[in-house]
């Protein structure tokens, strides 16, 4: 069946609860009153995409202004979000006459020359030209001494336990101090650290109200955890649950000392936390990795949406020279041969006619981008070829960086 080429407006702020409406609908979540006055906080109107059908909402799709670390700078990226097709309307191109517009947007106003959001689900936005950039650990594991934590090595700082929200301005500063050096994380203004501790009780679970724990070192704050318990007993006694959703510290110190106490709690058996690096420092500070239970998911996906800008924007490992020969079927803009030559200080990437050394989609190159996947690992899932011999051992250690990708929120 043909369906008629749908009608995409820009929608106003009072739009917000019919959409809140949907989203609500098609995550099987529906947003009580106090989630929907914590998500409208963050609504950007002017950035979203709404198809009404008889006056109804029936598909939409948004993005967040924020920037986004990469490897040695952080760029501005469009954290895309609140994308939604009622059940009603599926399979009738409404998804992807959205996520064109909206890409086509991006690209035009030349502010964002990358997208990345989470996938729902990892087969739909491929299609769209989104790459897996981050993937991350799921721990689920005892909070006992089965999972060993060694002593600290040096006299330890001080721990205490803090209001999230009274404590944001100490919060801030220790993650702004980590931030630069991590990429995948996001900024966050007073308006995001609103959100990212808003606790309102549909996200608890069944657990406690959010609890912040500050690590004081010589010059302060120097690190802190946000987590949660749930109570649980059964005839053999307690087996609550701690579930942690970051830790961030500034050292060694601050960071063993948070981590210890968390597998620590009195009453409790079971330790989660959703959001870990694969290259979390837990994972070599325990002396049972195995007890931790580590699933490795998917986390961020990263669509290029300016070749040149992208490329240019980040800083590299290694010392670069390479011609990669891109292909974009939705922004053909960015399809051609690129000649990159960067380091760790700075970068330039320019349109050539000098022949192509490396070839890939523009999804590859957004698997790439935040330097979580090997080249020679793209390359042996065919995802990434190698038109001069030698060039892939060449620029391959370039792309990486020495922290691997994280994802700190869900946006």
């Amino acid at each position: 069946m043909t369906h008629p080429t749908p009608d995409v407006q820009v929608p106003t702020a009072t739009d917000f609860d019919e959409i809140a409406e949907l989203i609500g609908d098609a995550f099987h979540n529906p947003f009580d009153a106090e989630v929907r006055e914590v998500e409208r906080g963050t609504f950007e109107p002017d950035r979203a995409l709404l198809v009404r059908d008889r006056g109804r909402a029936v598909a939409h799709a948004s993005a967040f202004t924020r920037t986004l670390t990469v490897p040695g700078a952080t760029v501005a990226a469009a954290h895309v979000t609140l994308v939604a097709v009622a059940v009603t309307h599926r399979r009738r191109g409404l998804l992807s006459a959205l996520m064109r517009r909206q890409l086509r947007e991006i690209h035009d106003a030349g502010r964002e020359p990358v997208a990345v959001l989470w996938a729902s689900e990892g087969r739909i936005y491929p299609r769209f030209g989104y790459g897996l950039a981050t993937q991350r650990l799921v721990i689920d594991c005892p909070a006992t001494t089965e999972v060993g934590l060694p002593e600290p090595a040096s006299a330890p700082g001080t721990l205490r336990l803090a209001d999230p929200v009274a404590s944001q301005p100490e919060l801030a500063r220790v993650y702004d101090r980590v931030r630069p050096d991590r990429p995948g994380w996001s900024d966050r203004d007073d308006r995001w650290w609103r959100y990212v501790l808003a606790d309102p009780a549909a996200w608890r679970g069944g657990a406690t109200t959010r609890r912040a724990l500050l690590h004081e070192g010589p010059d302060g704050v120097d690190g802190y955890a946000l987590w949660r318990t749930r109570d649980e007993w059964d005839e053999r006694g307690p087996r609550g649950q701690v579930r942690v959703d970051e830790v961030v510290a500034a050292g060694p110190e601050a960071y063993l000392a948070l981590w210890r106490t968390l597998f620590s709690i009195d009453l409790t058996r079971q330790l989660s936390c959703a959001r870990v690096a694969v290259d979390e420092p837990l994972l070599r500070l325990v002396d049972e990795p195995r007890r931790l239970g580590a699933q490795l998911v998917d986390a961020l996906w990263v669509r290029v949406v300016d070749v040149p800008a992208a490329l240019a924007a980040r800083r590299y490992a290694t010392a670069v020279d390479v011609v990669v020969e891109v292909t974009d079927e939705l922004l053909p803009e960015n399809t051609g041969r690129w000649r990159l030559t960067g380091g760790p200080t700075g970068a330039v990437c320019v349109r050539t006619d000098d022949p192509a050394e490396l070839a890939c989609d523009v999804r590859g190159l957004g698997e790439l981008y935040l330097g979580g996947v090997a080249p020679a690992a793209l390359a042996a899932a065919g995802r990434l070829r190698e038109l001069r011999p030698g060039a892939l051992a060449a620029a391959g250690p370039a792309f990486g960086w020495h922290r691997a990708p994280a994802a700190m929120e869900v946006f």
